[in-house]
């Protein structure tokens, strides 16, 4: 080890969707209030109970407007008898179920979405729910003969299993629930109801004092999560895979025009929530090229992060000396201002996929067990860093307790050991370290190194030029039409949403059938709202599936591995 602490960041990317229709404000899908109350809190909760640790956290700005939102319904339900616009949780606040049979079929089925190893089976009154519930979707006549408690009950344990550890272990409401157990009334439903706003209402408040005290380093994204590479130019694409396959059109049009939208957008929501505007910036799924590069600078973000593969690639195509035994350090592209920081792609793995099935402790040491390998291969550079860079949301449903010892045992771990200084980014540069030049960025994202999830298959290719055709309509409407600046304040951001880089990583047949089906599905009405707005038709060709998917990849597909496995 060398005599000077390894400077380590985690760094955490908090990401949803838009899942809201913006024309009536319904949700088409319940993700972000259920990641909120299981794992933004919970992400919250271990930092602030090791007040020792450190760590960068992203937040996408339509996920905190979506958080804000939920917040606001459940409180107006609660004030005024305001229904709830997501279906799922609007079911759990109802005095009466449904007595439609395809309505209650529907409702079983969404409780039917937690992982079942870890969240249906460790409780027995929930799982014997699911069993019951599995043998009624091959028998589905049989739902005429279901009494009302197994819709409440199955409700009920859905959202339990779907709260954070640690709100599980210390609130006494929760506790009281799952020891009853099952005939859940009103009253317990109005108790975990109260509970979900409660937890939507103050998590980003926890966030903003985790900052303030010293322990977190917030960041943002561009507004609705676009690839930003490929909306100043679409055939970055290239840079890493020359021979991808492109959609049929030139280019995107106006795309600098959207990017500097989405930006500006994205500081005007965060600093609403937070109050500051960030210095950091986690480009959509960490997209990056040295156009992109230059438009952060432009924007004055003191630092980027991205991946390893990127970094690799593009060392390769430098004529800079590189110190090819450590790597893990800043890097600045040619006259730039912002600073670069990439993923350590194995180490970030194996949080993502690897320990969930390992004991936390011998987790955390086989981290610091490479940590230390790290240090001593950088022991001549002056001021290495290491980033551990992933999805702040996805990985612990995999792990046991919702990941609850395994986070326990990473902070007190990292933050104990004199030989690991856990840091933030902008904590780093305060002390003005040493950073390398880089003369050439390959562009790319952190999945591979390469735009392949979102761009070069028929389904992808097919979703950009709906998209293309979508942002032409816009612009010619646009010039020849007057609209009031609401509505084109409507336009854009519903533009914006369409330009999201969601819709594009779930086409594909790898990826599983359901989940494609949703996100197609969304994304088509997305950009008919679009043409809406525009007062056009929407075409006939939204009418029609993109993509099919049915594949069965790692983790539901939501999460990706930094490098193709062999």
């Amino acid at each position: 080890m060398s005599a000077k602490p390894l400077n380590v960041v985690i760094y955490w990317h908090m990401h949803q969707p838009e899942y809201r229709d913006l024309r009536t404000g319904h949700y088409h899908l319940p993700w972000t209030y259920l990641h909120t109350i299981k794992d933004y809190v919970d992400m919250a909760a271990h930092l602030e109970v090791n007040q020792a640790a450190r760590a960068v956290v992203n937040f996408t700005p339509t996920l905190l407007e979506q958080i804000d939102d939920y917040a606001k319904q459940i409180e107006s339900f609660f004030l005024h008898g305001t229904q709830i616009r997501d279906p799922l949780l609007d079911a759990l606040a109802q005095p009466i179920m449904p007595s439609d049979r395809e309505q209650r079929l529907s409702l079983i089925k969404q409780c039917l979405r937690a992982n079942e190893t870890r969240l249906i089976n460790r409780y027995p009154n929930y799982q014997r729910l699911a069993e019951f519930a599995s043998w009624l979707d091959e028998h589905p006549d049989a739902i005429v003969y279901l009494h009302d408690y197994f819709l409440t009950d199955i409700l009920t344990w859905f959202h339990i299993a779907w709260l954070g550890e640690t709100v599980r272990r210390n609130n006494p409401q929760v506790q009281a629930l799952i020891d009853k157990g099952a005939s859940f009334n009103q009253h317990d439903r109005r108790t975990l109801l109260q509970l979900i706003g409660d937890l939507c209402r103050d998590v980003i408040g926890r966030y903003r004092r985790l900052v303030e005290q010293g322990q977190v380093e917030l960041s943002m994204t561009p507004y609705a999560h676009p690839i930003v590479p490929l909306l100043l130019d679409i055939h970055s694409a290239r840079d890493a895979l020359p021979e991808v396959e492109l959609p049929a059109v030139e280019q995107y049009p106006g795309g600098k025009e959207r990017v500097d939208w989405h930006i500006d957008r994205g500081l005007a929501v965060f600093e609403q929530h937070f109050g500051f505007r960030p210095t950091g910036c986690w480009p959509s799924e960490g997209s990056i090229s040295e156009a992109t590069i230059r438009t952060l600078s432009d924007k004055g973000f003191a630092w980027l992060a991205s991946g390893d593969t990127v970094l690799h690639n593009s060392l390769q195509a430098s004529d800079a000396p590189i110190d090819t035994q450590c790597l893990h350090t800043g890097y600045r592209y040619n006259d730039t201002s912002t600073c670069c920081f990439f993923r350590d792609d194995g180490l970030s793995d194996l949080i993502g996929f690897d320990y969930a099935t390992w004991h936390a402790d011998d987790a955390v040491a086989n981290l610091i067990h490479h940590l230390e390998n790290i240090a001593g291969a950088c022991q001549q550079h002056p001021n290495p860093i290491v980033s551990i860079i992933l999805d702040g949301e996805n990985a612990w449903e995999f792990y046991p307790e919702n990941g609850y010892y395994f986070l326990d045992a990473l902070y007190a771990g990292l933050a104990e050991n004199p030989a690991i200084h856990l840091t933030t980014y902008s904590a780093y540069l305060a002390d003005q370290p040493e950073i390398t030049s880089l003369d050439r960025v390959i562009a790319g994202s952190w999945v591979y190194g390469t735009f392949s999830t979102w761009i070069g298959d028929a389904g992808k290719n097919r979703a950009w030029e709906l998209l293309v055709d979508a942002k032409r309509a816009c612009d010619q409407q646009l010039a020849a039409r007057e609209f009031t600046p609401e509505v084109r304040e409507k336009i854009a951001v519903q533009l914006a949403i369409c330009e999201g880089s969601d819709w594009f990583w779930w086409f594909g047949d790898y990826n599983p059938a359901e989940s494609v089906r949703d996100f197609d599905h969304l994304y088509r009405i997305q950009l008919s709202n679009l043409y809406s707005l525009l007062d056009l038709e929407p075409p006939e060709s939204l009418g029609e599936p993109i993509s099919l998917g049915g594949g069965q990849p790692a983790a539901g597909g939501a999460m990706r591995r930094g490098q193709e496995e062999d």
